[in-house]
């Protein structure tokens, strides 16, 4: 058992260092969700996870879209299953949607504007993700 919490551990750090490493902020506290959801402008959420499609899709589209032409005011990223109290106080900003992971979440002025949820990213390629977010940066963020 202390082998896989050893193995666990490097799992969820390699995700969290990809994350970081793609220039996002992590929000870890609750304090930390209303401060940063609550600013004017536009921020980009990525909820995290462990699972396959965070790995294979959803963090390689995060890590693109830092480049796009038109981009939010913040990239932040809350971790589902590690960061409790975060995700679930991020997830009450997106009104209207159902908790998934991984998801992303666009927000102006602390108020949801779109979502891409767990089934529009699992089974997709990188770039279907990719193609949505780029259409509500250029939607909202310009």
């Amino acid at each position: 058992m202390q082998q896989f919490n050893f193995f666990m551990n490097d799992v969820v750090q390699d995700a969290r260092n990809d994350m970081i490493q793609a220039g996002y902020t992590q929000l870890q506290t609750v304090e930390d969700v209303d401060q940063t959801l609550t600013e004017k402008g536009t921020t980009l959420v990525m909820v995290n996870s462990i699972c396959g499609c965070a790995g294979g899709i959803a963090r390689p589209a995060a890590a693109y879209m830092k480049n796009y032409e038109a981009t939010p005011d913040r990239f932040v990223t809350v971790f589902a299953g590690q960061d409790k109290e975060a995700t679930a106080k991020a997830r009450e900003y997106f009104k209207g949607y159902g908790p998934s992971s991984p998801s992303f979440a666009l927000l102006k002025d602390g108020e949801i504007k779109m979502m891409v949820e767990r089934h529009e990213i699992e089974g997709h390629e990188p770039i279907q993700v990719v193609q949505k977010l780029e259409q509500a940066f250029d939607e909202y963020c310009k």
